[in-house]
């Protein structure tokens, strides 16, 4: 009996097999289409997303020695295969060393070779780039509209490559740059975006990159459904300045200005010139900076108050201005002088 059994038994065990096989290919032909999609771009992309972590040297206050303290830790993702990564700066702001974690877990030491604080954006070189290393196709951000499937990659909190998804919740969003600046055109999504996945991809459902996580906006400091990201146009005019130069090059008229926190302090409608540089095109149109008086009390000069029309409160506003203009472009600056009202015509030039 006990043979007859095992007999069948063995013959109904192979069939059995079978038929799970079977239903476990029929449960994935069951997938829907926006699954298959996700699963597909996330097993295309996560190769190209790597984590980010920085160490800074601090000081013991007991034994005065010098210790690497971890500092953060955010992710970035390969922008072409001689190793340069693209992340935010504010992942790696201060560091002392940067070390790039990739997708099988190896860590390779990075170098900055580029920061661009105003549109936190940073370009990392690895030191020692291994073969093979996987990049993302570019997408173009001005086709997106609100509603669009995005995805997002990261490592939020330490964890390794994550997908979340989501929609484009709105676009032309406005945040603040790590150095109190604003970056205009910003992404809106509700794709989970948690502390981690800063300077990770946003994809769209083609798997193209169009932009670069950035931000989120909660009051716990979690996703609430609120995350930002700079446009990958924006992404693609910044990082190759950075590749080259190591910053932004913007046009510039040869002035120095006077801090926000300055100007809202005596509540000065406009933007006063502290410096113009001599031999620069302010100088030559005849600007004129502050100066102290015979008491010693400042006297301001030359107070701008419009460029081309656009009107000046602060330092974000005249470089929102000048930014997008080219060397030998000629811009119009409404300034007030005293009680007078005074118009320049400015050549800008190329930041030295």
């Amino acid at each position: 009996m006990l043979k007859r059994l095992l007999q069948i038994l063995a013959l109904a065990l192979p069939a059995a097999l079978a038929t799970a096989s079977n239903a476990e290919v029929d449960y994935l032909s069951f997938a829907t289409d926006d699954e298959a999609n996700s699963t597909e771009i996330f097993s295309k992309a996560s190769p190209s997303v790597v984590f980010v972590t920085n160490t800074a040297l601090r000081r013991n206050f007991f034994s005065l020695d010098v210790q690497e303290i971890p500092q953060g830790a955010g992710t970035g993702f390969i922008w072409d295969k001689s190793g340069l990564v693209v992340t935010n700066f504010h992942v790696i702001a201060g560091a002392h060393k940067v070390i790039v974690t990739l997708q099988d877990r190896s860590e390779h030491s990075a170098e900055i070779i580029g920061l661009a604080p105003e549109k936190d954006l940073a370009v990392l070189r690895m030191v020692d780039p291994p073969d093979g290393l996987v990049t993302l196709p570019m997408g173009d951000s001005s086709e997106l509209t609100v509603g669009r499937k995005v995805l997002a990659i990261g490592n939020p909190f330490g964890l390794d490559t994550t997908l979340t998804t989501g929609i484009v919740s709105a676009l032309g969003r406005e945040i603040q740059a790590p150095d109190n600046r604003r970056i205009r055109g910003v992404i809106q999504t509700d794709a989970a975006i948690n502390p981690g996945n800063s300077g990770g991809p946003l994809l769209n459902s083609l798997g193209q990159l169009v932009g670069v996580n950035t931000a989120i906006y909660s009051p716990s400091g979690a996703s609430a459904g609120i995350g930002f990201a700079i446009p990958v146009n924006t992404v693609k005019e910044v990082v190759p300045q950075l590749i080259s130069y190591g910053r932004i090059l913007r046009p510039v008229i040869g002035v120095e200005l006077a801090s926000d926190r300055w100007v809202q302090r005596y509540r000065i409608e406009g933007l006063p010139v502290v410096h113009v540089y001599p031999g620069l095109p302010a100088a030559r149109a005849g600007m004129a900076g502050a100066y102290r008086g015979q008491r010693g009390e400042v006297i301001l000069g030359d107070i701008i108050t419009a460029i081309d029309g656009q009107p000046i409160r602060s330092n974000s506003d005249y470089y929102d201005a000048l930014e997008g203009l080219s060397p030998g472009d000629t811009v119009t600056l409404s300034c007030r002088r005293g009680d007078k009202e005074k118009s320049y015509r400015i050549e800008v030039i190329e930041s030295q």
